[in-house]
Parts: C-alpha cells; sequence; structure tokens
C-alpha cells in the first residue's frame, strides 16, 4: 500500500462506510455492491430508491445491498477512489480533485448534465425577478464553499460584473442569510432554490450552465472493481436509468418510495418531490441524452471544470481529465439508457430553466472515451 494511499486512509476514514476491506472481487462475493450518496438521503437520489424498490436491480443481476448516507460529495469521491464502496454519488469536481490526489475512481455515468449552481433570489429581497446578471450589478452575492463560488465568480467574470458585485462567504446559511434580507441575491445549487420557494414564493433564478459548460452528479465507480466486473457496473447504470425514467414519470409514487426508506423525510415529503421534479425535467435530460443515451460525457463540461479547479488552486497535482470519465459501461442497447429521453414525459420544472452543459458550446455532443 502506497503512502499517498495511507494518507488517505488516516483522512479519510477506511472503515468510515462501514467495509473493512477492498471490492475489487465480484458482487456476488461480497454479498452485493454498495452505494454511498453525496449527502443525506433527498429528492435527487430518487432514481436509486426507486430502482431498489422496483427491482431493477435485481433484474439486471445486481443486488444493491446498501444505500448509505453520505458526508459530501468530496468524502463520496475518496471513498470510491479507496475502494470502499463499488460505486458513489458525487460531482465531476471531486472526480477530478481525488485523481490529482493519488486515486483513480471513473465517472461511469453523468446523473446531472448540467451544473446545478444557479444564482437566484427571492422577489421578495430582490424587489422584483431576476432575468440578468447585469441586474447584480451594485448588490451583494453571498455563496457556500467550493465549487458553488468557483462557478458563480465564474458566471460573474463573464458576465462582466464581478468588479460590481460585494462577494460574501455564506458557509450553509446561504438561503436562510437571503430570505432574512442579508444578501442580495445566491449563488447556490437548484435544490436550495427549492427551498427559498417553498418558503418565501416567487424564485427567480440564473442557471451557471447557460455560461459555463459543467457537469452535477455523477455515479463514480471504484476502478479495480469496474475493470473486473463490467458487467455489474453496466447492470447498475442500466437498473439506475429505468429508475429514474420510472420516476420521471411517477414523480408522486416514487417519493412515496423514498420517504419509506427513509421516514425522517416524511414531514418534507412535498420539498423532496419539487426537487426531484426539477432535477428529472431541467437536469437528467440534454442533447447528448437525446443522441446518445442517458448518462453520457462530453469532454468540454470536464476540460472546463478541470481548468476552473486548477487556476482557484484546488487540485493536488495533475491528472488528464479525459482518464476520469468513461462512456464504456453504458449500453445504448438497452432501451432505458440508449433510448432514454422517448421513455419519459418530464413534468414542467419551476425555479430555473437554460442550457445543458454540451449545449453552450458548438461541436462537443459527441467524442471522447467511449
Amino acid at each position: 500500500m502506497g503512502e499517498t494511499r495511507r494518507r488517505f486512509l488516516r483522512a479519510a476514514g477506511a472503515s468510515a462506510v462501514g467495509l473493512s476491506g477492498g471490492v475489487a472481487g465480484t458482487a456476488a462475493q461480497s454479498g452485493g455492491v454498495g452505494l454511498l450518496l453525496n449527502w443525506k438521503p433527498n429528492g435527487l437520489h430518487v432514481p436509486y430508491y426507486a430502482a431498489r424498490a422496483r427491482g431493477y436491480y435485481d433484474e439486471q443481476g445486481l443486488t444493491l445491498a446498501r444505500i448509505e448516507s453520505g458526508q459530501g460529495s468530496d468524502f463520496a469521491a475518496k471513498q470510491v477512489g479507496l475502494g470502499n464502496t463499488e460505486f458513489a454519488v458525487t460531482s465531476a469536481d471531486q472526480m477530478l480533485n481525488v485523481n490529482t490526489r493519488g486515486l483513480s475512481p471513473r465517472s461511469v455515468g453523468v446523473v446531472m448534465q448540467r451544473s446545478p449552481v444557479v444564482v437566484f433570489t427571492t422577489d421578495g429581497t430582490f424587489g422584483g425577478r431576476l432575468t440578468g446578471a447585469d441586474q447584480l450589478a451594485g448588490k451583494t452575492v453571498g455563496t457556500g464553499p467550493g465549487m458553488v463560488k468557483i462557478l458563480t465568480k465564474l458566471l460573474l467574470e463573464e458576465k462582466g460584473v464581478l468588479s460590481d458585485v460585494t462577494l460574501v462567504d455564506t458557509g450553509f446559511d446561504t438561503v436562510q442569510q437571503l430570505l432574512g434580507g442579508e444578501i442580495d441575491a445566491a449563488g447556490g445549487v437548484f435544490a436550495d432554490a427549492v427551498v427559498a420557494r417553498r418558503k418565501a414564493g416567487g424564485v427567480s433564478s440564473i442557471p451557471v450552465a447557460e455560461t459555463i459548460p459543467s457537469y452535477g452528479h455523477v455515479v463514480g465507480a471504484n476502478a479495480d472493481f469496474a475493470d473486473r466486473n463490467p458487467e455489474n457496473v453496466r447492470g447498475f447504470l442500466n437498473a439506475t436509468a429505468r429508475g429514474a425514467a420510472w420516476a420521471t414519470d411517477n414523480p408522486e409514487k416514487a417519493i412515496r418510495l423514498l420517504v419509506e426508506a427513509n421516514p425522517a423525510l416524511s414531514e418534507t415529503a412535498g420539498t423532496q418531490r419539487a426537487k426531484w421534479v426539477e432535477m428529472a425535467s431541467q437536469y437528467v435530460l440534454s442533447q447528448a441524452v437525446r443522441r446518445h443515451g442517458w448518462g453520457w460525457s462530453n469532454p468540454r463540461p470536464w476540460e472546463t471544470t478541470y481548468q476552473a479547479l486548477r487556476e482557484a488552486d484546488l487540485l493536488g497535482g495533475e491528472t488528464d481529465p479525459a482518464s476520469v470519465w468513461t462512456n464504456e459501461y453504458l449500453d445504448a442497447d438497452y432501451r432505458y439508457v440508449g433510448e432514454y429521453a422517448a421513455q419519459v414525459s418530464p413534468p414542467e420544472a419551476t425555479t430555473s430553466g437554460g442550457t445543458t452543459a454540451e449545449e453552450t458550446t458548438t461541436g462537443t455532443t459527441s467524442g471522447g472515451r467511449n
């Protein structure tokens, strides 16, 4: 075991997700596979719970033995890189990050085809609708840490208003500070905008992905496990895609399955449904998905995110962005993957719109590692 891996084991906690060894063996040997979420279960995780409850993983010959609550996308990326879980819900930026720090998990499917980061506000706080970044000149914009702050700054810079905006760190209290009038607008994720809307009514937002091509949630897989068990990875993605398709067309039933698995969510079921509806209608589908199928990666968003992290000095070293992701496990012959767009009728979203990551560029709707 190398020193880099030892440092990660000490810092991240090798047994933090309840596994004491690696996962390179077959799913049958380990009694099934595990999925580590990026955060506590919520409406953004509906596809996995729906697929498990409806037997879609079983139909693929795969037992999803565990869906475990996470501690952030950074933690999830580390754990799947270390081999403490076969699969993880994480983010494109954290997959790039850990691949510069001695670990090598791979993104095997893009769940959110554009970044979830938005700049948003409420009508009451802003005194009207936010329709363009130029309106933020002279305003105070609060953001949380990490990629949210980076992408918010990039958006303001691209729109030529960064020097006219007071940017403040609101930690993990962004929505509360917005609702309290301490800031004029917020950089956050669309789920934050959903929460704000349910508390304050009218919310308007500017999706960062309209300007900066970048991805949101991805399915990370342990590289050794994927190499040795390609059919397990393919089956996991097939089942997850089918779960997403069913949940898109049946949001009420899907949320019931989520709540049945996580009773603590019963009091916020309406908010969880709103999060899922927003995700299903605005983030899962894209031109790449329509052309190539559910989960497809294009190179440009990975390269853009990598360069943003480098310029912010948030990486541990160098890596080739193209080595971090692959389309090779996506089964285009499975209709819920290859013909995903034809299987769904997404409900109408309410807080954000705009284009997906690859639609902000030209000539980037195919290619990359496949």
